[in-house]
C-alpha cells in the first residue's frame, strides 16, 4: 500500500477544525470522504501533522495518507481535488517511503497571525480586527518573553488530544511582529505548540500593543501561573498554519500575508 504525503491548504471558517468528529463538519472527514470516493476504499489511514482548531486556517498543513491504489500522486491529487469543496485544496502530492510521518517526523512548524488595522468587507473571516491603535514596538519587545524553551503553563488549555497529559515545556525558536500594510503579522516558528498556546500569545501582544499591559508584564506571565492569557485568547479568524517542516527542508525568514490587505 503506497503512502503519499500531501500538502494542504484551507479555509477553517466552515470547519469544526482539522480533526474527524462525530456530527461536526472537519477538514480530515472531507478528505476522508473524498478518498472513499475516488479510490473505493474503506481502510486507508489519513494522519496530519497536526490539528487545527475551527474557524483556524492552513496554508501549509501536512498529512500523509496510506491506502491501496493505482493513481500516481499528480492524478490523485487532481481527482481529490474534484472531490473537494472549494475552501479546500491540496497543494502538492508525492509518494514517499513508509518511514515518513506527518506528525512524528515533523521538526518544526510556523503559524502566522494576521491583525487588520482597518475595517475589511472581504478578509473578515481572516484577520483580527482591532479597531484601537497599535503600537508594534511595544509588540516587537515583549515578544522576546515568549522566545527560547520556555514553559507554557498559562498560555495552553486542557490537552484534550487523546494523548494524556503533554509537557508544557515548549521551543520557540523565533517570534516576529512585522507591519504590512494595513495588517500587523505576527509569526511564530517553533518545535510543536500547545492547544490555544499560539492565540493566547497572540491576546497578550495585542492586548500589550494597546496600552492594556505594560510590555514587562509578558515576561511575568510566563514565570507565573496566571489566568491573564486565557481572558485574552485571540479569535482563531487571524491565525494560519503557514509550514510544517521535516529534516533537511530549507526555513524561509520572510513573512508574508496569507490574505494581503492592500
Amino acid at each position: 500500500m503506497p503512502r503519499f504525503k500531501l500538502t494542504i491548504e484551507y479555509a477553517g471558517t466552515r470547519y469544526s477544525g482539522w480533526q474527524i468528529q462525530k456530527n461536526a463538519k472537519t477538514i480530515q472527514g472531507e478528505i476522508d470522504r473524498a478518498v472513499r470516493t475516488i479510490t473505493g476504499r474503506k481502510d486507508f489511514e489519513l494522519y496530519g501533522s497536526g490539528r487545527t482548531d475551527a474557524g483556524v486556517h492552513a496554508a501549509g498543513q501536512v498529512a500523509h495518507l496510506d491506502v491501496s491504489t493505482n493513481l500516481p500522486a499528480e492524478p490523485l491529487r487532481r481527482r481529490l481535488n474534484d472531490e473537494l469543496p472549494a475552501d479546500i485544496n491540496i497543494l502538492a502530492a508525492e509518494q514517499v517511503p513508509h518511514r515518513f510521518h506527518a506528525r512524528h517526523d515533523a521538526v518544526g512548524r510556523r503559524y502566522v497571525y494576521q491583525i487588520a488595522r482597518r475595517r475589511t468587507a472581504f478578509s473578515k473571516t481572516f484577520v483580527w480586527w482591532v479597531k484601537e491603535p497599535l503600537d508594534v514596538g511595544r509588540m516587537r519587545a515583549a515578544a522576546g518573553a515568549f522566545v527560547g524553551m520556555k514553559d507554557f503553563k498559562s498560555f495552553a488549555d486542557t490537552d484534550d488530544d487523546g494523548e494524556g497529559t503533554r509537557s508544557t515545556m515548549v521551543l520557540v525558536d523565533r517570534l516576529d511582529v512585522v507591519e504590512q500594510g494595513a495588517l500587523v503579522l505576527v509569526a511564530i516558528e517553533g518545535s510543536h505548540f500547545l492547544w490555544k498556546m499560539v492565540r493566547r500569545i497572540i491576546g497578550v501582544l495585542v492586548e500589550i500593543g494597546r496600552g492594556g499591559l505594560d510590555a514587562d508584564v509578558a515576561g511575568q506571565l510566563m514565570r507565573d501561573e496566571s489566568s491573564t492569557p486565557a481572558k485574552l485568547t485571540a479569535p482563531p479568524s487571524g491565525l494560519f498554519l503557514d509550514r510544517v517542516y521535516y529534516k533537511n527542508d530549507r526555513r524561509d525568514a520572510s513573512i508574508r500575508a496569507i490574505t494581503p490587505l492592500d
